[in-house]
């Protein structure tokens, strides 16, 4: 464990900071900011520092409309605010700008697919595909398993006829989905 001689060495000369009012030769162990940034610091003895705080004016240079401006922001942190009920607009605004920038765009990623209703993905599901999917496609995958489940190809089963109007039905629904005219 240290002890505290290693950490303070009697012998050793402190650096101590000057007062920056010109001919004072007292140590400068107050700050007192350069400017209304408060990032730059004058370094002054009491006497000095008392002084300089009398006549220091933070608004010093600004206008009246600057000074209400800055008081304005200051009462929010500098962060903007909206009149009540307005949230819901900017949400909705928000998340569309937002949307745009991260998924629009040439190789920026995907455009997420809109809600789709139950009935259509049961839909789809019938014909055995998933979205999304075109008409032509829909159309092309309705003439592949009407010749596979058609009752005629397949002896008259039960099983298949079920499955071919299910597939009709679906198609049908899919039909009236797309407004399509050319389906047949």
């Amino acid at each position: 464990m240290r002890s505290f001689s290693t950490f303070f060495e009697p012998d050793r000369p402190v650096a101590v900071q000057g007062c920056d009012c010109p001919g004072c030769m007292s140590p400068g162990d107050y700050r007192a900011p350069k400017s209304r940034d408060l990032k730059d610091y004058y370094h002054f003895c009491l006497e000095h520092v008392r002084e300089y705080n009398r006549n220091w004016d933070f608004f010093a240079g600004m206008s009246g409309s600057e000074i209400e401006h800055y008081i304005r922001d200051a009462t929010v942190w500098e962060r903007p605010t909206w009149p009540l009920g307005e949230w819901q607009k900017r949400e909705q605004q928000l998340r569309e700008q937002t949307m745009h920038e991260f998924y629009d765009g040439e190789g920026a990623g995907f455009t997420p697919p809109p809600a789709m209703p139950k009935v259509e993905k049961d839909a789809l599901a019938i014909l055995e595909l998933a979205p999304p999917v075109t008409f032509t496609e829909i159309k092309n995958q309705y003439r592949v398993l009407v010749k596979k489940y058609h009752p005629d190809a397949n002896g008259g089963s039960q099983e298949t006829e079920e499955k071919f109007k299910s597939i009709n039905q679906a198609f049908t629904v899919l039909k009236q989905l797309y407004n399509a005219e050319d389906a047949a």
